[in-house]
This record gives structure tokens, sequence and C-alpha cells, in this order.
């Protein structure tokens, strides 16, 4: 029997520079590189259907547009109480500066609308995520699906803020636009007495928009958590909003003040920082690590809740 050379390759010998992918040692690492991609796919079509489901509800729709609406309502009526005189009627001390530069419409539309309007839109989103579809009966169906409590956690949480977002950009573009209508534009006279161009001030509303965002995100992760508490959508709705009136009527309760710092209502309009020069961002960086804490105590116990709750329906 001859026995084949060492220096010539067998046609059936493993090449050496390429890993077998079924071997024991090269199949977990192949595999983790095809799942990665596919995870990934698979995120973020889950992620696009809950938009769409967000965005297909009527009632999410109708909200966003009463948003709009009512900053309009906010342009129109300064506009007609600044042309009662020169004192505007005697309206709130902001008419002037509105009515000087239209671009602040947008500033005090989202000042307006923060305390009140904007969390109960995302109250009413965060509420339903889970309890919605336990009501429905499509929450076992989900979750017998490959998609695990942890991720689908994960985008419930991002479909509402990404929500958030619209809301709060839909106050900020009709604030501009409406600014545009009925008020001059030019140069913005900032909180220090500086003035900036017309862009600077659309760059600083974007941050403004963005820093709201980032304070109703605390609103999404605490009507995430109620979510995952009942079945009934409307209840978790109600104690969400209910719960944010109240802890902001707690930071006006002087006996509270030692407790006011660790409110999460607290830093919620320290946007004002940011029309400063130079902006002061102690306040602002305040505000999102209060935020972030929030954020990370209620994700943590929605998850607690989530991943060991019995879902029968």
């Amino acid at each position: 029997m001859s026995v084949p050379d060492a220096t010539s390759p067998d046609a059936t010998a493993p090449d050496a520079t390429s890993p077998d992918p079924t071997s024991p040692a090269a199949g977990p690492a192949a595999s983790e590189q095809g799942r990665r991609p596919s995870a990934a796919r698979a995120d973020l079509r889950l992620l696009r259907s809950e938009m769409a489901l967000v965005l297909s509800r009527r009632r999410n729709l109708v909200m966003l547009g009463v948003l709009v609406l009512l900053t309009a309502l906010v342009g129109v009526g300064i506009e007609l109480a600044s042309s009662d005189g020169p004192d505007g009627g005697g309206g709130p001390p902001f008419l002037a500066t509105v009515t000087e530069n239209g671009l602040f419409l947008a500033f005090a539309a989202l000042t307006a609308s923060l305390p009140v309007f904007l969390p109960l839109v995302v109250a009413v989103v965060a509420g339903e995520s889970v309890a919605g579809e336990a009501s429905n009966g499509t929450l076992r169906y989900l979750l017998v699906t490959p998609v695990d409590r942890t991720r689908l956690l994960a985008v419930k949480l991002v479909a509402t803020v990404l929500y958030a977002a619209l809301a709060a950009l839909a106050v900020s573009l009709t604030g501009v636009v409406v600014g545009l209508l009925l008020f001059p534009v030019g140069d913005v006279v900032l909180l220090s007495g500086t003035t900036a161009p017309y862009a600077e001030g659309l760059l600083r509303l974007a941050a403004v928009t963005a820093y709201v965002v980032a304070m109703l995100t605390t609103v999404a992760a605490l009507g995430l958590l109620v979510s995952t508490l009942t079945e009934v959508p409307v209840a978790a709705m109600s104690a969400t909003a209910i719960v944010v009136v109240l802890v902001q009527i707690m930071g006006q309760v002087p006996q509270l003040s030692w407790l006011h710092p660790w409110l999460f209502t607290d830093g919620w309009l320290r946007f004002a920082d940011l029309l400063r020069d130079p902006v002061a961002d102690d306040g602002v960086a305040g505000g999102l690590l209060l935020q972030l804490g929030w954020v990370v105590v209620l994700v943590a116990a929605a998850w607690a809740r989530m991943t060991s709750k019995d879902v029968t329906s």
C-alpha cells in the first residue's frame, strides 16, 4: 500500500486555514455571527410593527392634532391680546417676547404643554403599550413567537419615546410656523441679554425639544411599568397621568422641599438654561441625570414584573 505524500494536499482533507463550520469549536462562533444580523433585523421589524400600531390608532393621531391646534390657538390668542394695547391686554409677561420674535412662540408652547398636555399624551400611549395587548388577547400570542419579554418591553419603550418625540416636535414646528405667520422674526434675544442669529435660535429650539423628549422618557417608563401591572388599558393610562400630576403637586408643597430635588418633574423646565449665552449646562446636565436615574429604576421594575408575570390573555 502506498503512503500519500505529506507535501501533496489530500482532496478529502479539510483546509487548515478555514475552520469547519460544523466543528464544535467553530459552530457557536459561526452561528452567533449569523444570529446577530438576523436578531437586529427582527428587532427593527418588531419596532416598525409597533410604531405602525401606535400611529394606526386614531386616538393617538387625534392627540397629535390637538397639540398642533393648541399651539396654533396660543399664537392666535397672543396676537389678539397684543392688538388690545401695548400691555398685551394684561396678559402674561412673556407675551411681549413672543410678539417681538415669533420663534419664542415655540418656546412658550413647549413651556405651556410640558406640565400637562405632553405628559398626558405620552401616558395614554405608554399605559396602553402592554395592557392593551393583554386586553385584546394578543400579548400571549406575541410571547409564543420568537420574541422574548425583554426585547418586547424594550421595543414598547422605544416606540413610546418615539411617539413622545413626535408630540414634542409637533409643538415646536407648529410654534415656528405660526410664529412666522403672525409675528416678526429676526435675531433672537437670549435670556442672558445677548443677541443670536435666527438660525442659532432654531438650533437652540432643537436642543430644547430634545431636552423635553428626555423629560418625557420618564413618563414613558412610568407608563410602561403601570401597564405591566394591569390588563385594563384605561386604568394604566389614568394611573400614569394621576401619578404625574401628584408628583407635580408635591413639587409645589414647601413642606416637602427636601424631596423636591428627587422628584422627576423637578428638572422639567431647566431647558431655559439652553437659552443663555453661554449655556448654563449644570442645570441641564442635572436634569438629564435625574431622568436617567428614574428611567433606570422604572424600567428595571417593569422588566422584573414583565419577566415574572403569568400571561393568561
